[in-house]
């Protein structure tokens, strides 16, 4: 899906995204160099989130982390929270529409971090494990292929929607916390 499909939906949300390119000497319009640095860090908190889910155990998992949740339930969260937005990714990318949910419209995400808990809580570690690895690798790799319109309309609207390395180290920092009193 290219900018053209962008441009041409007027439904998207932050306006028409068409490439604004300048033309080389010979007529050739080249590749918009932007920042991906957003992979970087996403690969760096994933690398972090692997090497956490190496070292501990099941008992680790039902430690207390904050009130509410355990080890397990953060990792469960991290694992929706990304999959929800690799949801969006795929659907932006395949219509060609980008349109950002306002923040509290929906879904507020206190609200829905609730509505999660009781379904969190009653998946085993190894379920928890897995899935939250699967999830950040799934959409970490979407995110480096977004197209550039894309990119730019997320870095705009909402950067910590990409950079999913931001939501990880807030818990992982939170998880390794925990374990550490």
């Amino acid at each position: 899906m290219g900018a053209d499909a962008l441009a041409r939906n007027p439904a998207g949300g932050v306006g028409a995204l068409r490439r604004s390119a300048s033309r080389t000497r010979a007529g050739s319009v080249p590749e918009a160099i932007m920042d991906r640095s957003f992979v970087a860090e996403n690969d760096a908190g994933r690398q972090r989130l692997k090497a956490l889910l190496t070292r501990i155990s099941d008992t680790d998992m039902a430690r207390r982390v904050g009130q509410h949740w355990t080890v397990s339930i953060a990792l469960a969260h991290l694992a929706f929270w990304d999959r929800l937005w690799l949801a969006k990714f795929e659907e932006w990318a395949r219509t060609g529409v980008f349109k950002m949910p306002p923040a509290d419209t929906e879904g507020n995400p206190a609200a829905m971090n609730d509505a999660m808990l009781a379904w969190w809580r009653s998946i085993s570690p190894t379920q928890a494990r897995h899935e939250v690895l699967a999830a950040a690798e799934a959409i970490d790799s979407a995110a480096a292929r977004l197209p550039e319109p894309i990119v730019t309309a997320i870095l705009a609207a909402r950067p910590r929607t990409l950079i999913r390395g931001v939501h990880r180290r807030e818990h992982l920092d939170e998880i390794e916390q925990a374990l550490a009193s």
